[in-house]
This record gives C-alpha cells, sequence and structure tokens, in this order.
C-alpha cells in the first residue's frame, strides 16, 4: 500500500504545498498592513437631528449639548451656521435693529454646500469625541415707550471656538448706534447732530469671512440738532445691518425709511433658508416704513409718529433685528439665534 502521508508531506508534492500557502499568508498579512483600518464616520447626539442622504444635521434653538460618541482621522469634522440673537429696534424714529452676527462653514464635511458669500467652502471645524455645550442667542427687547430709547443688544450664540456676536440694538432719539455682529440703525438724529449720524458698525468683534453690516445712516432734513428739534420733528429713520447688506438710509425721494439689509441664505439643512436680516426703519408721517431685510428682520411701524404702532419683532430663531417705531410705540425686539451642525456620517 501506497504511504499517502508521506505522499502529501514529502517529496515534489511538499514544495507545491508550502509554496501556495506561504504566499497566501504571506499576501494576507501584506493587505492588512498597507491598508489599515478605515476612518470612522462621526456619531453624535443633541438637537433635533434630520437626515439628509449621507449627512445629518443637528439643529438647536435653545441650550443644549452637542455630544460626539464616535469617529476618528478625517471624518471628525463638522459644518456649522451660528446665527446670534438680532437686537431690537429703537423708539422716537430709531433705527432698526441690527441682525446677529452670521457665521457659517461648508467645507470638507458636507461638500460646499451653499451659495452663500459667507461661508462658501470655509473650512469645516475639526471636534473630538467629547461634549460640545451649544449656546442659542436671545433676540434683544425693543426700545419701551414713551419715544426715544435705543433697542437692547442680541445675545452671542456659541458652538465650539465659533462665536457670533448678538446684533447691536436700534438706536433711540437722541442715543449713538450701537455696533454688533450687524450694527443698528440710526435715528433720525435731530438730538444729536444737525445733519447725520452713523449707524452702528458691523463685524463687531472682526472675524472673516465678516458676520455682518452696519446699520443705516441717519439724517436730519430739517436741520434742527443738538437739542433744538422736537424728538419726532423729523421725517424718516434708518435700517439695520444685515449679514450680507448694511441697513438702509432713509430716502427723501420715495419717500420711505430705511430697509433693514437682507441676511444670507444657506442650504446647511438641504433646503435654502434665509437668516440674520436687519430691522426696517420708520417713517414720520404717511410715507412707506422700511421693510425688514430678508432673513427675519421686522418691519418699521408705520407713521404718523403719535399713533402708537410698535415695530415688528424679527423672526424666532433667524437672529433677525427687530423694526424700529415712532414716539408712542414700543420697538420690535429682536428674533432669538440658532445654531446648526452639519457631518457626513456614513
Amino acid at each position: 500500500m501506497r504511504d499517502l502521508k508521506n505522499k502529501l508531506t514529502s517529496g515534489k508534492n511538499t514544495k507545491n504545498i508550502k509554496s501556495r500557502k506561504g504566499k497566501s499568508f504571506g499576501y494576507q498579512v501584506l493587505g492588512f498592513g498597507a491598508g489599515g483600518a478605515a476612518d470612522a464616520f462621526i456619531a453624535a447626539t443633541g438637537g433635533s437631528i434630520a437626515t439628509s442622504g449621507d449627512f445629518k444635521i443637528h439643529s438647536f434653538t435653545g441650550p443644549g449639548t452637542f455630544e460626539v460618541t464616535a469617529g476618528s482621522g478625517d471624518n471628525l469634522v463638522v459644518d456649522y451656521a451660528v446665527v446670534a440673537g438680532g437686537g431690537g429696534g429703537g423708539t422716537g424714529l430709531g433705527g432698526g435693529g441690527g441682525a446677529g452676527g452670521f457665521r457659517e462653514s461648508s467645507g470638507a464635511a458636507s461638500g460646499c454646500y451653499t451659495a452663500s458669500p459667507l461661508g462658501a467652502c470655509v473650512s469645516a471645524l475639526p471636534v473630538s469625541i467629547t461634549s460640545f455645550p451649544i449656546t442659542v442667542g436671545a433676540g434683544g427687547a425693543g426700545g419701551p415707550v414713551p419715544g426715544g430709547n435705543s433697542g437692547s443688544s442680541g445675545a452671542n450664540s456659541i458652538f465650539s471656538s465659533r462665536t457670533s456676536a448678538g446684533g447691536g440694538g436700534g438706536a433711540g432719539t437722541s442715543d449713538a448706534s450701537i455696533s454688533g455682529g450687524s450694527g443698528g440703525g440710526a435715528a433720525y438724529n435731530g438730538l444729536i447732530s444737525p445733519t447725520s449720524g452713523a449707524g452702528g458698525v458691523g463685524n463687531t468683534p472682526p472675524v472673516s469671512p465678516p458676520q455682518g453690516n452696519p446699520g443705516g445712516i441717519g439724517s436730519n432734513p430739517t436741520g434742527a440738532g443738538n437739542g433744538s428739534g422736537p424728538p419726532c420733528a423729523s421725517t424718516t429713520s434708518t435700517g439695520g445691518g444685515g449679514a450680507t447688506v448694511a441697513g438702509g438710509n432713509w430716502n427723501s425721494a420715495r419717500p420711505a425709511a430705511g430697509p433693514g439689509g437682507a441676511g444670507a441664505t444657506t442650504n446647511i439643512t438641504a433646503s435654502p433658508v434665509a437668516y440674520a436680516g436687519g430691522g426696517g426703519g420708520t417713517f414720520n408721517t404717511s410715507g412707506a416704513p422700511g421693510p425688514g431685510g430678508a432673513g427675519g428682520g421686522g418691519a418699521g411701524a408705520p407713521g404718523p409718529s403719535q399713533s402708537g404702532n410698535v415695530g415688528v419683532a424679527g423672526g424666532t430663531n433667524t437672529g433677525g433685528g427687530g423694526g424700529s417705531s415712532g414716539c408712542a410705540g414700543a420697538g420690535g425686539a429682536g428674533g432669538s439665534g440658532i445654531v446648526i451642525i452639519r457631518y457626513k456620517f456614513q
């Protein structure tokens, strides 16, 4: 009888078997060592969560926590939109409230999803496996009656290292304009200067790309100033700044009050939504009040200034500025902000 055991483990067959086995084992080790384990996608909790294709989107309309529970390597990056609270509108033909600061990325994490000039292909934000507290800024209060009072500035919104500044409140009759993420509009300025007054400065503190724009420039067409003109003797007031456009000045040709500056439109939630529009100014008599800027800005109160009409509030969770009012009505409150986070999960 043939020795089958020896037949399989000796002679010519031995070389063939060992050769095949060795090549197979060597290939497996080489393949594992060269490729390694793939980077893990992010897993996270917090806020209101939606899914769009390969991306998760977390929206925070109030304080919360974004908690990253998994992820590694190049996948540990997120895109974001951080919108602060808008400023309240001023009274006594005060200025419209400035929009809350608007900061956005749409980089490697999500493939440049937006047409917004403030966030197009800005680098995504690295994260780690940890908890990130979220702050969503409240809108500022509108100026109270009787007229002549400034609106309050909005509050900051914060995610990780990104802080958006609250919008500046619209100026009251005898007050200087207020700076912020976007600046508040100037009042008609009859008690400050015989001719004009600057709007609040936007992008304060400065970041790049800029988070907002200045408020409109006030004017006193009667020439009365430095206390010589009554609080509601002039014609009109100006709009608060928005994320992409400055607040509008009064227009004697229409005649009309200054409109709020336009906000920014983002597709971070997979459909276009505008945020951070400025609040509109107020007209003294029968002229048109200033409309709010696209992105939640509130319109100014219609004239006449002694009617008690109030400025329109900025939109909730838009960061819009509040509209201004005349002498007998309150300014509109600024709209609250929002924080949105987007990342690839598969």
